[in-house]
């Protein structure tokens, strides 16, 4: 399928969740998220804050997680036309952007190297192709960050259909977390861990 269509298959699919229900997929998510990846004190984490109106994966209690484990979390800020990092503290100002995203009113970059970067999607195949909103925002990040960050893009919906149009600047994530499991990408080819 095309990106388009898979934007607009996986937005529906969203929209058909209740509250109760993303929070409880995202719970499962950032478990098995836990339980797989090695956290410790210190360690540089970007992650996203949600879309709440379009039902993303709610990261406010994982962050929170991360905050207890002394772990260093980075939200994107889009600046320029470009994503930065900034960090993310309790003390941190938010502002909601024109897309509806809440973002530190902070404009200066703070890091660009991390140990995990958790990424939103709508949509990711089976090889760790990813589709955003279409702006490109993400991938343009990728290349600007150290080559050993893990890309961890978190989803509901498990990888069933192929998108057909991926560009030669779209950049492939190295893991996937569902609810249900954990697939990596490193080989060229899926690794399924339930």
């Amino acid at each position: 399928m095309f990106k388009k269509d898979l934007r607009t298959k996986y937005l529906e699919k969203r929209k058909t969740l209740s509250i109760d229900e993303v929070n409880f997929l995202s719970y499962k998510i950032f478990n098995k998220f836990i339980l797989q990846f090695y956290l410790s004190e210190n360690q540089n984490i970007h992650i996203f804050l949600p879309i709440s109106k379009l039902n993303e994966i709610n990261t406010f209690s994982f962050i929170k997680q991360l905050w207890e484990m002394k772990i260093n979390v980075f939200i994107p800020k889009v600046y320029q036309n470009k994503i930065i990092s900034v960090k993310f503290t309790p003390q941190t100002l938010l502002k909601e952007n024109s897309w509806g995203i809440l973002e530190p009113t902070s404009s200066t970059n703070e890091e660009n190297t991390f140990d995990y970067i958790i990424t939103p999607l709508l949509y990711c195949d089976k090889n760790g192709n990813r589709i955003g909103y279409g702006k490109g925002f993400y991938d343009q990040f990728f290349k600007t960050i150290n080559a050993d960050a893990k890309k961890i893009g978190v989803n509901y919906f498990p990888p069933i259909d192929m998108i057909d149009d991926v560009s030669e600047n779209d950049v492939q994530l190295h893991y996937l977390v569902t609810p249900d499991e954990i697939l990596s990408f490193f080989s060229g080819t899926s690794i399924f861990t339930k």
